[in-house]
């Protein structure tokens, strides 16, 4: 897969950012990418500590593989037998007072048509680590709840979720292609959207649709690349990274790499 996520044009387009600015925050980025790099070994021997207090239960014994079919199982059980999908909320939360052994990451849009725990089918408590924002975005608190979710409490997939009709990508489709000024946070909200707008303009088919997986793309990519804790579990077989888009008009979700 391609992942130009620095294309030469991007940083001209993006609105309101000064290019000094921009430079500066990939300069820091690049030293605390490495720096995470340089002392990886030495924190994750912190977390053992970190992860008796945060949990009793011993962490999945499901692979990455097993918990991505069990994700796509869910999802089938949901667009086919939609009635079969309830959770009996009572048992799971007494069982989960102790603490918490979540078997996949979801790191989705905020939108409310698009709830992963439903649509992987009507799972119960304890069973997804869900982090969700407009756009569904890798930004600080995100990247360290997805970590916290690997190294921390075991979860060995990380899905990046997308979804059709995503209103935080319409909206950087929006700034791509007619420089629109969007008021308040929306505007840097959808500012790392930007770079796969710009690349796909021109592109054939929906733009709009074509914006949306490229983001998804893009975002499994910089989290497998910038993380180096998701890295280092990635480069030992204990964690997988996939993206998939959701479509709210059949309820499928397509998982795409």
């Amino acid at each position: 897969m391609d992942f130009d996520l620095f294309g030469s044009n991007v940083f001209g387009i993006i609105r309101g950012h000064d290019m000094c600015e921009i430079c500066n925050q990939k300069s820091r980025r690049k030293f605390l990418a490495g720096s995470m790099a340089g002392i990886a070994a030495v924190g994750m021997m912190g977390w053992s500590s970190v992860a008796n207090a945060a949990s009793k239960l011993a962490p999945t014994s499901l692979t990455p593989d097993e918990a991505l079919a069990k994700l796509k199982e869910g999802n089938a059980k949901f667009v086919n037998a939609p009635e079969l999908c309830a959770s009996n909320l009572g048992m799971k939360r007494d069982a989960l007072t102790g603490g918490q052994a979540p078997w996949a990451t979801v790191l989705g849009c905020a939108d409310s048509r698009v709830h992963p725990e439903m649509i992987f089918g009507g799972l119960e408590l304890g069973e997804l680590f869900v982090c969700r924002n407009a756009g569904n975005m890798a930004d600080t608190a995100t990247m360290g709840t997805i970590e916290y979710g690997a190294a921390v409490l075991g979860s060995p997939l990380i899905v990046v979720l997308g979804h059709e009709k995503c209103g935080a990508v319409q909206a950087a489709c929006e700034v791509a292609e007619k420089g629109t000024e969007l008021p308040g946070f929306i505007g840097p909200m959808v500012d790392d959207i930007l770079p796969a707008a710009i690349a796909m303009r021109g592109k054939e088919g929906d733009f709009v649709s074509n914006v949306i997986h490229e983001s998804a793309k893009r975002t499994a990519f910089r989290i497998s690349q910038e993380s180096a804790i998701v890295s280092r579990l990635v480069g030992e077989g204990k964690v997988k990274i996939v993206y998939a888009i959701y479509s709210l008009d059949t309820g499928v979700v397509e998982f795409l790499g």
